[in-house]
């Protein structure tokens, strides 16, 4: 059944910061992700991971209280391993060993303003 209000994806995800102009080093030149859009009239903007849009968008900007979301984004990438050894070399710290869930490797850690993230690779076939 269709109706109007049928969900066909996701747009972007917003991840709220404090401080926009260290989140653009770290989102576009420590993670790498493109930098496609800056707002300019609100410190805000986007960032590409090849299927989803992060919009990085300073909290109080927009009369939000900033919290830092322990909710974390899986970037997917090829190795776990190699990633995350990249990330260390330019200072990031894990809150753990790799973990292999059974299906998949994940590295946890955070960004400049504490929101969680994950470097996930699945490399067991989806079933069912």
């Amino acid at each position: 059944m269709t109706s109007a209000t049928s969900i066909t994806g996701v747009d972007f995800a917003t991840v709220f910061v404090t401080d926009y102009p260290a989140a653009v080093e770290f989102y576009g030149q420590v993670l790498g992700l493109e930098h496609s859009v800056d707002y300019g009239k609100i410190p805000g903007g986007e960032f590409e991971t090849g299927n989803l849009t992060l919009q990085v968008l300073d909290a109080a900007a927009i009369g939000r209280e900033f919290q830092a979301n322990t909710h974390p984004i899986a970037f997917h990438v090829e190795d776990v391993e190699a990633a995350r050894a990249d990330l260390e070399s330019k200072g990031i710290s894990f809150s753990a060993d790799t973990m292999d869930s059974g299906v998949c490797h994940m590295a946890f850690a955070t960004d400049p303003d504490g929101n969680t993230f994950i470097l996930h690779h699945r490399y067991a076939p989806k079933t069912g």
